[in-house]
């Protein structure tokens, strides 16, 4: 059989190559058609609005999934993963177009990398001709990468939680917020969660800004008991997880306007606070119904208007105690985190108050 050729694409003034152009990325279900790669780059054009909005200047990872989305594929996380099916592409690709713009960021281990920074809708249609569905990028504008403009609260359901607990739980987030003075906007996760951002000025090192993440959940908790920060499984129960760790550096969650892996091309969608509250099934909003929202404008248009201080969630912390959490496993030990052990294995007298393993 002849391989279809190459298609092209007009993207912001620029003619983008898609190769492949008719391979399947996500398979027909029963309420949705099939979508093929070049229908995966159209998408990304139809919702540069707002796609742009969350990605221009930041430094943003790549979801790639060359193949396609089929139920049953895994997403590599780790060197453990080699014959993943999908991956996160953290370094620039090679063969980048010349007009893709890049930024220098620090991973925890003190390793540097350029990473694509994007700055016109060309860059993530080309993305999508290398297999991209989810951008993820970072909390920072490149021209301050070290100072995050994001607060982001991941409200993530446990087993045993409905997506209408996630929704109830959302609204208390919506009241916390109220009453702190700051402006949430809210997002489908394109799974079973929601996504909340809130931003702020750029002032605070990520570590501050993960501090007032898990402020903010604690004070969640006391609300309503059917939120947990706890950050290992077996101590969560059925309850809605806040994330804080998102917070952290080299942590990042899908953007708005990202496709998800999951049948049915879901889209992770920006949403007004009253409309969220009327959603039962999120996979509604997915690579066919997301375009037809941005003729009434992108719900998230007003996010750079204001920039929070984040002083009173930081007054929240120390007010809380300023006790910390785990970090994500593979980050150096940092100041004042407990044992990274399940406190099902933990023997007290093998660790130290610091957190540090004692010598037998």
């Amino acid at each position: 059989m002849a391989k279809t050729p190459a298609a092209e694409v007009e993207a912001g003034g620029r003619v983008v190559r898609v190769s492949s152009p008719d391979r399947v990325i996500y398979e027909e279900t029963d309420a949705t058609p099939v979508v093929t790669k070049l229908m995966v780059a159209q998408y990304f054009i139809a919702v540069e609005d707002g796609l742009m909005r969350a990605l221009r200047d930041r430094p943003t990872a790549l979801e790639r999934w060359p193949s396609g989305f089929r139920e049953g594929m895994k997403l590599a996380t780790g060197p453990q993963d080699r014959n993943a099916d999908a991956f996160y592409q953290k370094r620039v690709p090679k063969g980048a177009p010349d007009y893709l713009e890049t930024a220098t960021i620090t991973f925890p281990s003190g390793r540097d990398a350029d990473e694509i920074c994007p700055t016109e809708i060309a860059v993530p249609v080309w993305c999508a001709h290398m297999g991209t569905l989810t951008f993820h990028p970072w909390p920072v504008r490149r021209d301050d990468v070290n100072h995050p403009d994001e607060l982001r609260i991941d409200l993530d359901p446990q087993p045993g939680t409905t997506f209408a607990d996630v929704v109830r739980v959302a609204g208390v987030a919506r009241e916390l917020l109220t009453d702190l003075a700051m402006t949430g906007f809210v997002k489908t996760s394109g799974n079973r969660g929601v996504h909340i951002y809130v931003r702020i000025e750029p002032r605070w090192e990520f570590v501050d800004v993960r501090h007032a993440a898990i402020a903010f959940g604690r004070e969640m908790g006391k609300r309503d008991d059917g939120v947990t920060v706890n950050w290992w499984k077996e101590e969560r129960g059925e309850r809605i997880f806040v994330d804080f760790n998102q917070n952290s550096r080299d942590r990042t969650i899908a953007s708005a306007y990202s496709l998800r892996p999951k049948a049915g091309a879901p889209v992770s969608t920006p949403m007004t606070w009253e409309e969220l509250a009327g959603v039962t099934d999120p996979a509604e909003y997915n690579l066919f119904t997301v375009p037809d929202r941005m003729t009434d404008g992108d719900p998230w248009a007003g996010i750079d208007d204001v920039a929070h201080d984040l002083t009173p969630l930081l007054d929240l912390w120390e007010e809380q105690g300023a006790v910390e959490l785990n970090y994500p496993p593979d980050y150096p030990k940092m100041p004042g985190e407990p044992p990274r052990v399940q406190p099902s294995k933990k023997v007290a007298e093998h660790w130290d108050p610091q957190g540090n393993r004692v010598s037998e």
